[in-house]
């Protein structure tokens, strides 16, 4: 079953092969790879033919975010479900021509909201490289709670990163939608 979000500003939706040539220079972006884990630089089609390939697993969200006012592709967004422990791992991507508008605080919002109304998730969780202090702020936003910094956490690039991780509980509420 295809999904699909709306909020005040943005569609989210499946990601098809028709969005790569708007994908590619906003993916591409050097900005993009230096904040996110699995996006490598450069990005090329191929490894955009590689993600669509895969079949997403149950109940995970793969959403491309575009504007409702022009359609324009803005970012991406997914929700990766560990079912087992009845929580999933929040990622997004804005492309550098729309930071600063909240479209990252927007789509999360709504997909925290999705995650625990729709897919009865009881926790949240998301990291973000030490020293990405925008992305701290956009989960402070939707209420995300900092549980802590993880030294060494993850390789990229040959270099071995800190991560700072926050978390969502079911029972702390949902997110404050924006108005």
């Amino acid at each position: 079953m295809p999904h699909e979000i709306e909020t005040l500003r943005l569609i989210l939706r499946e990601f098809s092969e028709s969005d790569i040539p708007e994908l590619l220079p906003l993916i591409g972006a050097r900005e993009i790879a230096a904040t996110t884990l699995r996006i490598p630089h450069p990005y090329e089609e191929k490894h955009a033919r590689e993600f669509f390939a895969t079949t997403p697993k149950e109940n995970e969200l793969r959403l491309a975010i575009r504007l409702r006012s022009t359609g324009r592709l803005c970012g991406g967004i997914g929700l990766h479900p560990d079912t087992q422990h009845s929580e999933a791992e929040l990622g997004y991507w804005i492309g550098v021509p729309f930071w600063g508008n909240g479209y990252a605080t927007e789509a999360a919002r709504a997909v925290i909201e999705y995650g625990f109304q729709k897919l009865k998730l009881e926790r949240i969780i998301a990291s973000h490289f030490k020293g990405n202090d925008r992305s701290g702020r956009v989960l402070q936003r939707i209420g995300m709670h900092h549980e802590g910094s993880v030294r060494h956490g993850v390789m990229k690039a040959g270099k071995l990163l800190d991560l700072e991780t926050y978390a969502i509980v079911r029972e702390a509420g949902l997110p404050v939608s924006q108005k």
